[in-house]
């Protein structure tokens, strides 16, 4: 293991999601994440655990919550971690005997990060919810879309692993830095709420309209927005400031004067001129602002990050590699995907021997 969280251990309480991303980041960065699967079959919603990306670097350990002896193996591993992270439901950790009250008993010092969508307390905690319904409450989904058209889903990227996974290791990072053990309250509804402080600003100060669409970074200025290609494919433009858009509209070929509408259609013409990929060879160095809009499986082949190393590759498998980067202290790729109870007998003997 390498990385600046060397020597950091952390205990997983199996979830599904954002409380799996945010161990997943922290065994990127050198921690030991051991995960606490329990028996039988997982959730619908998993896929192969031998490629089930959000538990690379992580071995994993079975426990039985359902008897006294999983739930003493939990206990027993939180006394020697320095983290624990849970998922779950509010007052299901409590109820399965493994919540904040034992494990701080046994662990003084411990941080215990728990990740939900609507958090530990207010009328919406114990309901259910996902991604899109955090989005939506915090404001976020309202601002993402075009003028006259619904909201756009982002993926779950924006609630999920943004307002969700982010914000629950920040707070982590910040309650070791603290020096106290204590509990660290993570919502989606509340890291995706944070996240639109900027535009809270704008909006207080008149510079933001409360509207889809219409403002400078929501597709509503042409000169940052995205245009298909002649081939069916799209660029995204971001030539937000004077000089830049004035290299983007002579490299475009468009005379850049006019308002809005006229550009908007002078600029998608001009696009559907020409393929995605001749484009992206006219544009090619410059700093127009001008990027292709590549899949999932285009991005890896991608010359620059090609060169920076963004993607890697394990067992066949094409994936992010660790970010972000350290001069001092490297991060690594480290174990592949652990299969359910893999790690028990090993983990068992190192952290209960106290070693």
């Amino acid at each position: 293991m390498s990385g600046p969280l060397h020597g950091l251990r952390v205990v997983e309480l199996a979830g599904i999601g954002p409380a799996p991303f945010a161990a997943m980041l922290l065994a990127d960065l050198g921690a030991d994440v051991v995960r606490v699967d329990r028996p039988g079959p997982g959730s619908p919603l998993t896929v192969d655990p031998a490629r089930d990306l959000l538990n690379r670097g992580k071995r994993s350990v079975l426990a039985d919550l359902k008897t006294p002896e999983g739930v003493e193996r939990v206990l027993s591993l939180a006394a020697r971690a320095d983290v624990l992270i849970e998922g779950w439901r509010p007052g299901v950790a409590e109820r399965l005997g493994v919540g904040p009250e034992p494990a701080l008993a046994r662990n003084p010092r411990l941080v215990y990060g728990r990740m939900t969508g609507w958090g530990q307390d207010g009328p919406l905690a114990r309901t259910a919810g996902h991604d899109i319904g955090y989005l939506a409450l915090s404001g976020a989904l309202h601002a993402i879309g075009r003028a006259g058209g619904p909201p756009q889903v982002p993926v779950n990227l924006l609630g999920d692993f943004a307002g969700g996974s982010l914000y629950l290791v920040v707070g982590v990072l910040a309650a070791l830095r603290s020096g106290r053990g204590q509990v660290v309250d993570a919502a989606i509804v509340d890291g995706a709420a944070h996240l639109t402080t900027m535009l809270s600003g704008l909006l207080a100060a008149g510079a933001w309209r409360d509207e889809r669409g219409v403002n400078l970074l929501d597709t509503g200025a042409p000169f940052y927005d995205v245009y298909e290609t002649a081939d069916g494919r799209h660029v995204a433009v971001g030539a937000l400031e004077p000089r830049f858009f004035a290299e983007f509209a002579r490299l475009l070929g468009i005379t850049p004067a006019g308002d809005h509408a006229q550009l908007r259609e002078r600029i998608g013409r001009a696009f559907a001129g020409r393929t995605r990929d001749e484009w992206v060879k006219i544009f090619a160095g410059s700093d127009a602002c001008v990027a292709p809009v590549l899949s999932l499986g285009e991005a890896p082949h991608d010359p620059h990050l090609v060169a920076r190393g963004t993607f890697t590759q394990r067992d066949g498998v094409v994936q992010p590699a660790p970010a972000p980067r350290f001069s001092g202290t490297p991060a690594a790729l480290g174990r592949p995907p652990a299969l359910p109870g893999q790690h028990t007998d090993e983990v068992l003997a190192e952290w209960e021997a106290g070693s």
